[in-house]
């Protein structure tokens, strides 16, 4: 299993535009083939953050579903992340 976990740093005025467009990333990677879990959101404490975690059954998934999935989230809006994949033994 692969989760990708971490967060990125938005423009606070655009986080809650941002937020509406990853749902549409976030439906998309549900219904991925391998994808267990997808979730983007906006950090209770700082305005600037949103928070990411993703869990899938492999690295091939994960690399099917960016490969194919919808082009980058607002790239622009991003100021900085911090996301890292962890290749987790069951």
């Amino acid at each position: 299993m692969i989760i990708v976990a971490g967060h990125l740093r938005v423009d606070p005025a655009a986080r809650a535009r941002f937020l509406t467009e990853a749902a549409n990333t976030a439906r998309m990677a549900r219904a991925a083939s391998g994808c267990l879990d997808f979730h983007l959101s906006a950090d209770p404490i700082e305005p600037d953050r949103v928070n990411v975690f993703e869990r899938w059954s492999s690295r091939y998934t994960l690399g099917a579903f960016r490969g194919s999935g919808p082009s980058g989230l607002s790239a622009a809006e991003i100021r900085s992340a911090d996301v890292r994949e962890y290749d987790v033994a069951d």
